[in-house]
């Protein structure tokens, strides 16, 4: 009975052992190929990028980001979107590969197979249209998080096309977003990436001495409530994420802009 068991436990670890080689195998040596264009870093205004280490921030072409390597995605994303961005470009969709700038290697993009989570864009890929170069770096897996399929299809898609309609409107805008990290999230694949409980998106349009904010912070579940019932304060979504976002302002500008939920007119 004694060997009967120990055999099952040697069983067990082989297994295990030769899946985890497997895996190894499939990440090192059958990783898709990506070409990305590298053709400088964008320019982002210090005003827009929130408080984070200089070491974390990872600029490419249209989008920065701070990576967090404990939960394996960004803290935040950052990018503008002006009109000239819209349009309807045909482009094949790329597979999703490692970010190159990030020093400790972004999550790998089988952590989310079988996950039962999609591959949630934070830069989508929709709005990058109009190069292909700038398609093809949204499928950095340093910028995409754990989503739920309804999610990301339902609620969070109907913002990311107000977001457009906004652009149209008003012509060029900042947009940060990200998951909300905290600790004890649940995780997916080897890495544990974590699930955010929910996602925010602010954004901003003007310049630094007049700039107008409309932010959401949205629980990561299946909704079909309108959008302007998750409008909420930039500083609540400070204290949330634990995050600081516009601190070079200045404060006579950062407080009234953080602190109210409705203080500009951004038209639905």
């Amino acid at each position: 009975m004694r060997k009967a068991q120990k055999n099952k436990i040697i069983y067990s670890l082989l297994l295990v052992t030769t899946v985890i080689i497997f895996w190894f195998i499939d990440l090192y040596f059958f990783a898709p190929d990506l070409h990305i264009e590298e053709r400088g870093e964008i320019d982002i205004p210090a005003y827009v990028l929130p408080l984070s280490s200089r070491e974390h921030i990872v600029k490419h072409n249209y989008y920065a980001l701070s990576y967090n390597e404990e939960h394996e995605q960004a803290d935040w994303v950052a990018y503008a979107l002006v009109r000239s961005h819209l349009t309807n470009d045909d482009r094949k969709r790329p597979y999703f590969i490692d970010d190159p700038k990030v020093r400790t290697s972004s999550a790998d993009w089988r952590n989310y197979k079988n996950s039962g989570y999609d591959r949630g864009h934070l830069c989508p890929a929709g709005d990058r249209r109009f190069s292909e170069s700038a398609y093809n770096e949204t499928f950095y897996t340093s910028n995409i998080t754990p989503m739920e399929r309804d999610f990301n299809a339902g609620i969070w898609n109907s913002l990311e096309i107000q977001v457009r309609e906004w652009a149209r409107r008003y012509d060029s805008l900042w947009i940060i977003t990200g998951g909300v990290l905290t600790e004890d999230l649940p995780g997916i694949g080897v890495e544990s990436v974590s699930v955010p409980e929910a996602f925010y998106k602010i954004i901003l349009r003007g310049n630094a001495d007049r700039p107008e904010v409309i932010a959401f912070l949205i629980p990561h579940k299946v909704s079909s409530a309108p959008l302007d019932q998750f409008r909420v304060s930039v500083d609540s979504i400070e204290k949330m994420s634990g995050l600081n976002f516009f601190e070079s302002l200045d404060d006579k500008v950062e407080k009234p802009l953080e602190s109210a939920s409705r203080n500009s007119d951004w038209r639905y």
